[in-house]
C-alpha cells in the first residue's frame, strides 16, 4: 500500500503517497523496448530520402512518450504526512506543485470519519477537528482507504490515552 506508519514512544506518523504501478527502472525497460521497436523499421530506409521523412515522426513519438511518462512521475511526487501525538494532530499535504496545505487540531477532538457514499469518491476519508473537516488520502484507492480507517482510529484512540509519567 502506498502509505507507511512510523511510531516512536509518543508519536505516530502516517506518510502517504500516490501509487506508482511502474517504477522508474520499469520505465527505462519499456522506453528502451519501444525505442528499439521504433528504430528497426528505419534500418531498411538507410540511404534513401524516405528515412528523413519518417525519422521526425519516430522522434516525435518517442519524445511524446518520454514527456508523458515524466509528467506522470512528476505528478506522483505529492505526499501527505499525518502526525498524531498526545497534544496535537497535524496533517500536511504537499502537492506536486503549488502551496503546501496544513491542518492542526487538538488530538482529543480529532476524529477520523469515512463516508461510504455521498462524498466525491466512494469511502471518502476525512479528519475532523478544530472546526474543520479535511480530506485524507485523496490519492489512495477505495480499498486502501477502507484499510486505513481502522489503523487511523486506533492511532487517535492511543493518542487520547494520558501519557505515562
Amino acid at each position: 500500500m502506498p502509505y507507511r506508519w512510523t511510531r516512536t514512544e509518543d508519536t505516530e506518523t502516517l506518510t502517504a503517497w500516490p501509487h506508482r504501478s511502474l517504477p522508474i527502472r520499469g520505465f527505462a525497460v519499456v522506453f528502451l523496448s519501444i525505442f528499439i521497436l521504433a528504430i528497426i523499421p528505419l534500418f531498411g530506409l538507410i540511404g534513401t530520402s524516405l528515412l528523413w521523412g519518417m525519422l521526425p515522426f519516430v522522434l516525435l513519438t518517442l519524445g511524446g512518450l518520454y514527456w508523458a511518462f515524466m509528467h506522470t512521475y512528476r505528478t506522483g511526487d505529492a505526499t501527505e504526512v499525518l502526525t498524531i501525538n498526545h497534544d496535537k494532530t497535524s496533517l500536511t499535504h504537499t502537492p506536486y506543485k503549488g502551496e503546501t496545505l496544513t491542518w492542526e487540531s487538538n488530538s482529543h477532538w480529532a476524529r477520523a470519519q469515512i463516508y461510504p457514499t455521498g462524498g466525491p469518491v466512494p469511502f471518502y476519508l476525512t479528519l475532523k477537528g478544530n472546526g474543520r473537516e479535511v480530506e485524507l488520502g485523496k490519492f489512495l484507492s477505495e480499498d486502501e482507504r477502507k484499510a486505513l480507517i481502522g489503523a487511523l482510529n486506533d492511532a487517535l484512540k492511543k493518542a487520547n490515552v494520558a501519557p505515562k509519567a
